[in-house]
């Protein structure tokens, strides 16, 4: 008895200066969610509930109270320059940049606010690299949620960046209420018994 060749996936190989955000963008057959972080595709891993909760969880909580030139949206790709195409958990983009419903992309200038909620496979990725990413590329504001120990509760980070330095300073840490004026005036309760109930 033989085994059966196991399928193949043929993937391109790589342009010798990385791929591009328009590569991302029209390169067929990539998994679903691929982002582009300095001229590389990084595939992700599927997500904990953890993970799917919490960003529905935000998602509800800002668009109850988004003002009405900006617009809410989740996992979508926003070209930061030719070679980064990360793609956020959640980001607040204006309202003009929402120019068709088969949209795949934003512009950085058109981003206020980044959310990533910590994954196993994306940690490095979600504490340092996208968050030096986001800043250098003028996105103003950007949340870190972690799951905290002992009852694996959401807390929620809260950055903004200096203009001079195009760094993020730490601005709040919230465990049970999140509650801001920047973008807008925002109040979500992040409490664990809320996120269980979702």
């Amino acid at each position: 008895m033989t085994a059966e060749p196991l399928p193949t996936t043929l993937w391109p190989v790589p342009p010798q200066d990385g791929y591009t955000v328009d590569d991302l963008l029209t390169l067929p057959g990539l998994p679903p969610h691929t982002e582009l972080i300095d001229g590389s595709l990084v595939f992700v891993s599927p997500q904990r509930h953890f993970h799917s909760v919490v960003v529905d969880l935000l998602v509800e909580g800002l668009r109850r109270t988004v003002t009405p030139e900006l617009r809410i949206r989740r996992q979508m790709t926003v070209q930061l320059d030719e070679h980064n195409g990360p793609e956020p958990d959640i980001c607040v983009v204006r309202a003009e940049a929402v120019t068709s419903r088969q949209q795949t992309c934003f512009q950085a200038s058109d981003v206020s606010l980044a959310v990533e909620v910590v994954s196993p496979d994306s940690e490095a990725r979600d504490r340092d690299t996208k968050p030096h990413k986001y800043a250098r590329a003028g996105i103003k504001h950007f949340w870190l949620v972690e799951m905290a120990s002992p009852n694996d509760h959401p807390v929620v980070q809260v950055y903004e960046l200096a203009q001079v330095t195009k760094s993020y300073g730490l601005v709040g840490i919230h465990h049970e209420r999140l509650k801001l004026t920047v973008p807008f005036d925002i109040d979500i309760d992040i409490d664990l018994a809320d996120v269980d109930n979702l």
